[in-house]
């Protein structure tokens, strides 16, 4: 059987015919006589996905949100309880240091109290040796003294009588050098 150029192979007719029926009708979304499988499928996908949410990935997240709650809730409880302890123990160091402190300056006290006994102890020893040592040294000074005038009297004497000696060519006599004397 020759085919013309304007006729169709049998074949070929058949599949032109069913491409253009399946053409004709559009997209399946829009064919009615498949809404109702989609349907049911659709129902069927969006309960597993409703049991999936309900049942696993809800529970999951709601229990990672509770642990992370309990766990932000503990380590706030933790963290005001050692601030707490901390303000107990600050407390008790600083009333430690206050007695401390106090101790510190008794002993302080005591020590300079005690140190300036010994000095005065001290100073009124040395004092009593520069006093003992004075008084001797006083004596001393006056015997001097005293030695001193009386060879002051007796060195004036011979320096009047030498002068006289040397200005008349005679000698003074005793009574003329004590009258000069005024005694």
């Amino acid at each position: 059987m020759a085919v013309g150029p304007n006729e169709a192979a049998p074949s070929q007719g058949a599949e032109t015919h069913a491409g253009a029926e399946a053409h004709a009708k559009g997209l399946p979304q829009f064919d009615t006589t498949q809404w109702a499988g989609q349907a049911v499928w659709f129902l069927i996908i969006f309960g597993v996905v409703l049991l999936l949410m309900r049942f696993v990935f809800v529970p999951r997240i709601g229990g990672a949100i509770e642990a992370r709650e309990g766990k932000i809730t503990g380590d706030i409880a933790d963290a005001r309880r050692l601030k707490d302890e901390a303000d107990v123990q600050a407390q008790a160091a600083a009333v430690e240091t206050a007695a401390a402190r106090a101790r510190a300056q008794k002993v302080g006290a005591e020590a300079r109290a005690k140190a300036q006994a010994e000095i005065a102890a001290r100073l009124a020893e040395e004092e009593g040796k520069l006093s003992a040592t004075g008084a001797v040294a006083e004596a001393g000074i006056a015997k001097a003294r005293d030695a001193a005038l009386a060879n002051i009297q007796g060195i004036g004497a011979e320096t009047a009588s030498a002068i006289v000696a040397k200005l008349t060519g005679k000698a003074a006599t005793p009574a003329e050098l004590a009258a000069a004397r005024g005694n």
